[in-house]
């Protein structure tokens, strides 16, 4: 332990602290702009500089450690006016139209200025507008707002191992772009959306539907339904003022239903039926020989990776669509039939933590028809929390209603989903099951649980020993991708998610997303999972109806004609 100063009062704090972190603990305030929880410490843009007593100038404190004796102020004049004047010179080269930016009152940049009691800037304003790429279909970037303090480099670079974002040039023309093509769509960018999720300013940003939405929901001319995907139930409070975690399924249902949505839908169901179709393909490859490991094929951003960089591990992946892209299959198709509707005038739309989501609802090969788009467009989090601030609702005035049939009853399995290792758990209550001929014991696969970056588990499958591995972060799932090229992974099926702690920490998620956050949403995860009256996808009544009166079986020729997939080779041209 250490004992030292700040600001006057005497505090102990742990040796391998840094100025910040011992400030924070103790609640006193260092602001900071490049600083971010779980990524690098870089101290790029000075705004945490402190006093020390005996040291020469101002320190950044994000990345000077403690140490015994230490007096250290946080606030005198030189500090207010180093602080104010980088934060002026960073204005001065900043597109300020600050009402016009998704970030407007969330903004860290914003924030600073009006802690500093910056009103008017003493330096002009020097900006040269730069091209906004919103060339793809999920994220914009606009240099125009950068800030370059260095954030989405290190997501993108030590987090998802992607490497597309570079500091490019020196001095005042340097900037962060992609680094060998002029948008993001030139490179192999993922879409994971990890960058947008810890920009401090709207640099990075996903590329906002709400209005193509509120047209669509005052057309008479279509039947708009929406499905709302697992994490966004655990997430959504954070995003309208509630608390993290909060579990708001109800009332969640009810609040869009009041933005004029015909029919609002679980995801939860063809999560259930991912799983019945993905388990069934596990226990074919490994009754017949075939090949494995299976590797899930549940999140598009590491869909986009694989194809793009790995195409050699293509046949190892599940065939099966996504849960998101399974609803619209089944929107378009069985639900159309069922309610004597035209499947041109249903319209879906998809509420995800994710901004890759909107990617892969734009893919041909996920159109039933080879025309129509089976999910006609995604919202984030985000965006779902814009449009209710737009309608005006009050959480706590409104009542608490379910989803709709035929895709309202769903599992604990299911809800799984949002969170890394639960598609694995939720498998693996499944195949045991049947392969197996009896009941689980324990439901709950605590091995794959948790923000460990690669874990595994062992499980008794009929009179194999069948073991499994979950990644999260695609700088993980390389290291698992790396032995199923090699021929040396022992695993036979391997979930990967291309966001840490899975979908809970999607792109499209509330903005301050940390791991201390990513966990709270996750504990309400397994408590959801925990309430439910069924907790395994096979044991989905509606489920097994939807088989019974339309697909017939798991991996039937007509659920591999509507629910199945080929994922193929590409460029990172989207």
């Amino acid at each position: 332990m250490v004992n030292l100063r700040i600001n006057n009062i005497d505090i102990t704090v742990k040796d391998n602290m840094t100025i910040l972190e011992a400030a924070r603990q103790h609640n006193i305030n260092i602001p900071t702009l490049c600083h971010y929880p779980d990524l690098h410490i870089n101290s790029d843009c000075r705004i945490c500089v402190v006093e020390i007593e005996g040291y020469k100038g101002l320190k950044t404190s994000c990345s000077t450690p403690v140490s015994e004796g230490m007096n250290i102020s946080t606030n005198t004049p030189k500090i207010l006016n180093a602080r104010k004047t980088i934060t002026e010179l960073i204005l001065s080269n900043h597109d300020a139209t600050c009402t016009s930016c998704v970030r407007n009152m969330r903004c860290e940049l914003q924030e600073l200025a009006k802690n500093l009691g910056i009103d008017i800037n003493r330096f002009e304003n020097v900006l040269v507008k730069k091209e906004i790429d919103n060339h793809n279909p999920a994220l914009i970037r606009n240099a125009n707002r950068c800030i370059k303090c260095g954030r989405c480099i290190d997501v993108c670079k030590e987090v998802q191992g992607m490497h597309v974002l570079e500091i490019i040039g020196r001095g005042h023309e340097m900037e962060i772009a992609p680094a060998f093509g002029k948008y993001l769509s030139d490179e192999s960018c993922t879409f994971c959306g990890q960058c947008a999720n810890v920009c401090p300013v709207g640099a990075i940003i996903e590329k906002d539907n709400t209005n193509t939405v509120w047209e669509k929901l005052y057309d008479p001319n279509y039947h708009v339904m929406v499905q709302v995907a697992p994490a966004v139930r655990v997430s959504i409070g954070e995003e309208i003022g509630l608390k993290t975690g909060l579990i708001s399924n109800g009332k969640l249902v009810s609040a869009i239903k009041r933005l004029g949505f015909n029919n609002v839908y679980d995801t939860d169901f063809t999560a259930d039926l991912t799983i019945m179709e993905e388990g069934t393909e596990l226990i074919n490859r490994i009754k017949t020989g075939g090949v494995l490991p299976l590797m899930t094929s549940c999140c598009p951003g590491w869909i986009n990776l694989a194809e793009q960089e790995y195409p050699e591990i293509l046949p190892h992946i599940s065939s099966c669509k996504s849960p998101q892209q399974m609803f619209g299959t089944l929107a378009k198709t069985y639900f159309a039939e069922k309610e004597n509707i035209d499947p041109k005038d249903i319209y879906v739309v998809s509420i995800m933590p994710c901004t890759a989501k909107k990617y892969e609802a734009t893919r041909k090969e996920l159109r039933i028809d080879n025309e129509n788009p089976d999910v006609d467009i995604v919202l984030t989090t985000r965006e779902l929390g814009k449009m209710f601030r737009q309608m005006g609702i009050d959480f706590d005035k409104i009542d608490e209603v379910e989803f709709d049939d035929p895709f309202g009853i769903s599992t604990g399995a299911a809800v799984l989903f949002g969170a890394t290792g639960g598609v694995t758990e939720a498998a693996l209550r499944t195949v045991y099951e049947i392969l197996n001929n009896k009941p689980l014991e324990d439901l709950e696969f605590k091995s794959v649980r948790g923000m460990q970056g690669i874990k595994e588990a062992s499980v008794k499958l009929g009179d194999l020993e069948v073991r499994v591995a979950v990644s999260h972060s695609l700088a993980n799932a390389r290291v698992l991708i790396e032995d199923v090229i090699a021929g040396t992974s022992p695993y036979a099926f391997i979930e990967i998610m291309a966001c840490p702690g899975g979908c809970i920490g999607g792109g499209g998620q509330p903005y301050g997303t940390t791991n201390d956050v990513r966990l709270k949403r996750i504990a309400s995860i397994y408590e959801v999972d925990g309430n439910m009256v069924y907790r395994k996808s096979h044991d989905n009544p509606s489920i097994k109806k939807l088989y019974k009166d339309y697909l017939i079986e798991p991996n039937s020729t007509k659920a591999h004609h509507l629910l199945h997939t080929k994922y193929s080779m590409r460029s990172g041209k989207a």
